[in-house]
């Protein structure tokens, strides 16, 4: 087990809030981090049916048995708990009493803003960032292995082969999760939909187009993607907008939490096969961006990130903004730099510079080589070094 970058915001969480709750995907380690993180406490898995049954039936009754705190792990399976457990943290809000665990769902992120207001903190852990995979001994060296491989602790934890994993983990997630939120008749046509949404990972999200594809109903697809979203399999890149004198387009771009997951969908079997593969740029697009927002969600920060896309076709794959500064980012997985690298970067300058305020603008290119740069316009990045980033 490695250290989770994580740990150090749900420490510091738990000195000020009575509840801490710790969302993200399946298999992502939120288990594991917070017993690591609170070995003293109590831990319970409503995932037990006995356990489950408790909850249900006597909630008062379960929490009388862990007056002084415990880890409930997968609250979700549960979500009413949760209106017993504010009542609990109301009358003693002692700090860092319960740390809950959920994989989101509907129901869960639901019951969380409603009853959990201001007696929460609320964080996401998603899969190891490129810094923690380096904390395993002998990660992968190779971009494509990375991108292939992904990023789920037990792929390097255990050494599991990808191929099986992802097969048992898109099967148990659509047998189990899917069928828990949605009444799917057809699990098979939900399965394909999922490998239809891989195909279009980094492009403009189109949910009629979608539909149509998978044989389903503009608004089937448009329900069926926000399970996706509730299961941190997929998120939608919002569009940057702004008071520009440019029109720019105001559509979503569709991205995968994972690449590996992603490779598996695109039926991509090996790292060698990924080298040539037309989506190459694609995934390695998603890889990145998901590469920030994770940097963000360990030190407990919001995403703020979009993307820049004007009707010329002009585009900026990921916009980070900080107060007056904006960071752009373009994303290349070729390992040559070119010329046609800063287009689109020096086009989305030079419009927010004339935009009214004017903002400052960083510039930055993150690209499959392995040689830093510092040009006049723009930072070259290897993607390698992209966990040396500041993305705070």
């Amino acid at each position: 087990m490695i250290r989770r970058t994580l740990a150090a915001k749900l420490r510091a969480l738990a000195h000020s809030f009575p509840i801490v709750t710790v969302t993200g995907p399946r298999q992502s380690g939120k288990t594991t981090l917070c017993r690591a993180s609170f070995p003293d406490r109590p831990y319970l898995s409503l995932e037990a049916p006995d356990v489950r049954e408790y909850a249900v039936r006597d909630p008062r009754g379960l929490l009388g048995d862990y007056s002084k705190g415990a880890i409930i792990d997968e609250v979700q399976r549960v979500p009413e708990l949760l209106s017993y457990l504010q009542g609990e943290v109301d009358e003693r809000p002692r700090p860092g009493r319960f740390i809950l665990t959920g994989s989101a769902n509907f129901a869960l992120l639901q019951s969380v803003s409603q009853s959990m207001a201001g007696r929460t903190g609320l964080l996401q852990l998603l899969p190891l960032s490129l810094e923690e995979i380096r904390r395993f001994p002998k990660p992968p060296a190779d971009l494509s292995r990375i991108l292939w491989q992904g990023s789920y602790p037990a792929l390097y934890d255990r050494r599991l082969a990808p191929s099986d994993w992802f097969a048992a983990y898109v099967g148990t997630y659509v047998e189990r999760d899917v069928r828990q939120i949605l009444n799917v008749a057809n699990l098979a046509q939900f399965q394909a939909f999922l490998r239809l949404c891989a195909g279009r990972s980094a492009q403009l999200l189109n949910a009629s187009t979608l539909g149509a594809d998978a044989g389903i109903t503009h608004n089937t697809a448009r329900a069926w993607l926000s399970v996706l979203e509730a299961s941190y399999l997929v998120f939608r890149l919002p569009p940057f907008l702004a008071n520009l004198n440019k029109r720019l387009v105001k559509t979503p771009k569709l991205h995968f939490y994972d690449s590996g997951l992603l490779c598996y969908l695109l039926g991509i079997t090996s790292p060698e096969q990924l080298h040539q593969h037309p989506l190459r740029g694609a995934i390695f697009e998603s890889w990145v961006v998901t590469e920030i927002i994770k940097a963000r969600a360990n030190l407990g920060l919001a995403a703020s990130l979009s993307f820049y896309r004007d009707r010329k076709g002009l585009e900026v794959d990921a916009i980070l903004e900080r107060g007056n500064q904006i960071l752009a980012v373009e994303t290349k997985s070729g390992r040559t730099i070119a010329a046609d690298f800063f287009t689109a970067l020096r086009s989305f300058a030079d419009a927010i510079g004339a935009g009214k305020p004017a903002r400052r603008v960083s510039s930055m290119v993150v690209y499959g080589g392995g040689q830093p740069q510092q040009r006049s316009d723009a930072a070259v990045v290897p993607w390698s070094k992209l966990d040396d980033c500041n993305w705070s």
